[in-house]
């Protein structure tokens, strides 16, 4: 391969590394957002009345250069709460509590993150195939 041809190579990869960036953070996220929603499906994550809070679970995503940023939440008022306990503490309608934590989100971390590394380099073969 000569300096050229490796040039335009390397040029082409960089045009295509977005989207293959972007679509592998979206994916990544929204398989997250399915492993959250299954914690938060009875113990050890929190019980399920309605299924109003696991359908809360939303995921954002945007490109920025050459990448991605998604971002998984929501906007229930017991997400915190039920992620992270609320020991010996009094509410603002003056009820002391001693609720236990729930985790569903930190378990599913370690998992995203494998599944974002993996999709990274899949990302990186795809553009150098």
């Amino acid at each position: 391969m000569t300096p050229d041809e490796l040039a335009d190579r390397l040029d082409k990869a960089a045009d295509d590394l977005e989207p293959a960036v972007r679509r592998r953070v979206v994916h990544a996220t929204e398989l997250g957002k399915g492993m959250i929603r299954a914690n938060a499906t009875g113990r050890p994550g929190p019980n399920v009345i309605t299924g109003k809070y696991r359908s809360s679970w939303r995921t954002v995503g945007r490109g920025i250069p050459y990448g991605a940023v998604c971002t998984v939440g929501t906007d229930a008022p017991q997400g915190r709460r039920l992620e992270f306990g609320f020991y010996n503490m009094t509410d603002s309608l003056g009820r002391h509590f001693y609720q236990p934590p729930f985790p569903h989100v930190a378990p599913a971390i370690p998992r995203m993150q494998n599944l974002l590394k993996d999709g990274m380099l899949d990302a990186a073969a795809e553009v150098f195939a």
